[in-house]
């Protein structure tokens, strides 16, 4: 295939366009943020369920005492009742099963006050979890919505700067006869490099040096034809630099 060689010359041009795409790609897909948006989303599952087991618990510690509690105004109505049939009865048999029924539940009242105390006291210790965990949802919730803000921002800028890249790239290629820069896609689509410099007898998409036998079937190819790296790679462009 012929091609004059100001066209070969603007494949690299070309090349460079799409190299710039491709990392313009690249860092879209890899955008810093992303990772510790994971994380981030992985700790905010995380605390959900560990509010959802503590909350679980506080609505149990809750029940236990309104159970408590309700045991304990039986308790004391009993013993309010008690009080007044002691306080009205004249049989000392009557008044002597009274105040053993009452000293009962006064032994009954107080421990049944101590099991309250004790869940009260376990309430505050649950309270005081979920209020780390919430004030540690909230710190999560804080840095996603700084960090999605600034993946936003970057994406953006990104996807303007490809934007632009591939509108130079167009117009590049626009510029070449349209078989060569077929045949550079064909090539680049299978080996990643469409077209490489040959510089100082180096290809540069190979980063091979060339064999003395392969230097000099290039110096004695014609300047409009296009040559191909000897490990089949790219397109080879030759220019001043190719030490020839």
């Amino acid at each position: 295939m012929k091609a004059p060689a100001l066209e070969q010359k603007k494949l690299l041009d070309l090349q460079a366009a799409d190299n710039r795409i491709a990392q313009l790609q690249h860092s879209l897909r890899t955008l810093p943020q992303e990772a510790r948006l994971a994380e981030l989303q992985r700790d905010s599952i995380a605390a959900r369920q560990e509010f959802g087991g503590v909350s679980g618990e506080l609505e149990d510690a809750k029940a236990e005492i309104g159970r408590v509690e309700g045991d304990i105004q039986t308790v004391a109505a009993r013993e309010k009742r008690d009080q007044e049939r002691l306080q009205a009865s004249s049989s000392s048999k009557d008044i002597q099963g009274l105040e053993h029924e009452l000293e009962s539940l006064r032994v009954r009242r107080s421990n049944l006050e101590d099991i309250e105390l004790g869940v009260m006291e376990r309430m505050e210790e649950i309270e005081a979890r979920l209020a780390a965990i919430t004030a540690r949802r909230d710190d999560i919730a804080t840095e996603e919505r700084l960090l999605v803000a600034q993946r936003d921002e970057q994406k953006g800028r990104i996807a303007t700067q490809l934007t632009v890249a591939e509108s130079e790239r167009s117009a590049i290629a626009g510029g070449i006869q349209a078989d060569l820069v077929e045949l550079y896609e064909r090539i680049r689509g299978r080996y990643g490099v469409g077209a490489a410099l040959l510089q100082h007898g180096v290809s540069k998409g190979s980063n091979v040096a060339l064999t003395g036998t392969d230097l000099a079937a290039i110096r004695a190819a014609d300047p409009d034809e296009v040559l191909i790296d000897p490990e089949g790679t790219c397109i080879l462009v030759r220019t001043d630099e190719s030490g020839l």
